[in-house]
């Protein structure tokens, strides 16, 4: 049976089904067209996931900022503008983006060595530390739902959580927020959504530059002005004599950008609508606040909000008897083999009972997700607010758009009313 699958094409509003198909009858799936083979399956997924010197992570750059291709595109009218600008603007060379090290792109000593300076942001005792913030953030967001109010999960809740408190931990004052929420906004929709096939257009070049333009500045305020912040912490790092360049320390930023924001945004988006698809669910959690890390780790399974990873085959290999040839793309689909009814019974079903165990909620080895500790304890603190609230809680729209996007899975707006 011939399964047609594009990877990059914007999700549907529920994936799962085309999944099941996949991972039935086109497990190792070759898309001519994008040039890349999707894997399905949880042990294929795993496969790629726990060999990073087989699978290199160079493809996260590639996919998502370099628009498929490890070549500079042709150029256009738009490009030169856009490139020019940047220069202008940052002082940064925009021709060495391509080589420069990012911390999702990198394999070896050179992620090694990113990664142990960026880790000093984000030790147990510091995240620890944000968990009053936390909770103060979720009190204020919740009390209009307390109230009767009008209330946007995403809107109101998912949001301004870790949009707060990435910005404050990076050191953004408060009226530069919601900045913040906009550049994430549009490098998600540049890098993997409906912008990707137009990335040099006007309303993005401006607002990547504009967004580059603050992070270099802010970089080197922090080298020549340190504060108690994660910029100075990472501009002030080094592994032997490797530190990290303006340009570095940029991209990192951007990375936060998604990584800390949108993932805990749809987690919690997911969730919630997880839980109002599934009241007894709902139940046994306002029952027993106890089973909220549960919560988490299950709604993560159940509703990935990052739904695929890219990694680039570094010799002739193949996987589940399918050749895969050295310099091929691999897209390892996390929401697809989270639904794997080969590792996990009755998938499709939210149960908060199940202890999920070695689910790549977080991607998995080497690039487990640098601050999945920071999301799970943003997500317990809105949990543990919101628990007591859902099971009288429904829908109050019709229907749920989903972000346009191939790589993060959650919802636009979830407007929340009281149940009849």
């Amino acid at each position: 049976m011939a399964v047609r699958f594009d990877p990059f094409a914007p999700g549907p509003s529920d994936p799962y089904p085309t999944y099941r198909e996949l991972r039935d009858h086109a497990p190792v799936h070759w898309s001519p067209e994008r040039e890349v083979f999707s894997v399905t399956r949880y042990d294929d997924v795993m496969q790629v996931l726990k060999n990073p010197e087989l699978f290199s992570s160079r493809a996260m750059f590639t996919m998502l900022m370099a628009g498929g291709s490890e070549k500079l595109p042709p150029l256009s009218w738009g490009m030169v503008s856009f490139l020019a600008k940047m220069f202008v603007k940052t002082r940064l060379n925009p021709f060495e983006f391509h080589t420069a090290r990012n911390l999702i792109a990198e394999d070896g000593d050179r992620h090694s060595q990113m990664r142990a300076i960026v880790n000093r942001g984000f030790t147990p005792r510091r995240i620890q530390a944000w968990e009053p913030r936390a909770r103060e953030i979720v009190a204020e967001c919740v009390a209009p739902l307390r109230e009767g109010r009008p209330f946007d999960l995403v809107h109101d809740l998912a949001v301004p959580l870790p949009v707060t408190i990435i910005a404050e931990m990076i050191g953004i004052p408060a009226e530069r927020h919601a900045d913040f929420k906009r550049w994430s906004d549009l490098v998600i929709e540049m890098a993997t959504g409906p912008g990707r096939e137009d990335r040099f257009a006007k309303r993005y070049a401006d607002a990547f530059v504009e967004l580059l333009t603050y992070f270099r500045a802010l970089a080197r305020d922090r080298r020549a002005s340190p504060q108690d912040d994660l910029i100075s912490t990472i501009v002030a790092g080094q592994v032997g004599d490797v530190g990290l360049t303006d340009r570095e320390v940029v991209q990192f930023v951007l990375l936060l950008l998604v990584a800390g924001n949108e993932t805990t945004t749809n987690l919690i988006g997911n969730v919630v609508k997880a839980l109002l698809e599934h009241p007894e669910q709902a139940e046994k959690v306002a029952a027993n606040p106890s089973l909220i890390p549960a919560l988490v780790e299950e709604g993560l399974r159940y509703d990935t909000p990052v739904q695929v990873v890219f990694r680039t085959a570094t010799e002739d290999t193949e996987i589940r008897g399918v050749p895969i040839a050295k310099g091929r793309f691999v897209a390892a689909f996390l929401g697809s083999a989270n639904r794997d009814e080969r590792r996990f019974p009755e998938p499709d079903r939210l149960d908060v009972e199940r202890n999920p165990q070695g689910f790549p909620g977080f991607g998995f080895g080497k690039h487990f997700c640098l601050g999945a500790s920071l999301a799970r304890l943003e997500a317990c603190a809105a949990f543990e607010a919101l628990a007591p609230e859902i099971p009288s809680l429904g829908l109050g729209q019709e229907g749920v758009e989903h972000i346009a996007s191939f790589l993060v899975r959650g919802p636009k707006r979830l407007l929340l009313k009281r149940a009849a």
